[in-house]
């Protein structure tokens, strides 16, 4: 899970995430929300994610501006889960 968090947090493409589905949700002003370990546990979400599911939440007052500031200075929203995970894979990373 802190490998995910890290992959859809901070690996980028140009500045931007390099997950498509990612830099879709974050350019539309979304937050990377929460990681569900086998959230998918399909044969299909194995294969693609090792069942792993993300979901994106979008607070309305707030989806201009996260847009903007996702596009302007390639910052990510996140919840305090998802920066957690991120800490713990940066803390323990040799990357």
């Amino acid at each position: 899970m802190r490998l995910c968090a890290w992959y859809l947090y901070g690996e980028k493409h140009r500045g931007y995430a390099l997950n498509p589905v990612a830099n879709f949700h974050l350019q539309n002003g979304s937050v990377l929300w929460r990681i569900n370990w086998m959230g998918d546990s399909s044969p299909r979400g194995i294969g693609a994610s090792c069942g792993m599911m993300v979901n994106y939440r979008y607070f309305l007052q707030e989806t201009a501006s996260n847009s903007a500031l996702y596009l302007a200075s390639k910052q990510v929203r996140a919840s305090e889960q998802v920066l957690a995970l991120v800490a713990q894979f940066q803390q323990n990373s040799k990357l």
